[in-house]
């Protein structure tokens, strides 16, 4: 995982997100098996952030485009990185 922006895949959360924990699973074990880096993000920190994904929370992003939200799924997450 990486703390900067230069991550393809980026997972947005929030504190006390019951869905958080499930989906930080699926993006680290997907990109650890790719090889890529991926960076997570506190929705609340930033307040254009929050607007765009406070309803959807937890979201996975890679090169910027939305793959999904709530409950990510490994396959569409592997298809968008190859």
């Amino acid at each position: 995982m990486l703390t900067g922006m230069t991550a393809r895949v980026r997972l947005y959360t929030r504190s006390g997100c019951h869905l958080c924990e499930p989906a930080r699973e699926v993006v680290a074990s997907t990109c650890a098996a790719l090889g890529q880096e991926w960076a997570e993000f506190d929705v609340d920190a930033d307040p254009a952030t929050k607007e765009r994904f406070t309803d959807q929370v937890p979201v996975a992003t890679v090169d910027g485009e939305v793959v999904g939200f709530w409950r990510i799924d490994p396959d569409r997450l592997r298809a968008a990185l190859v």
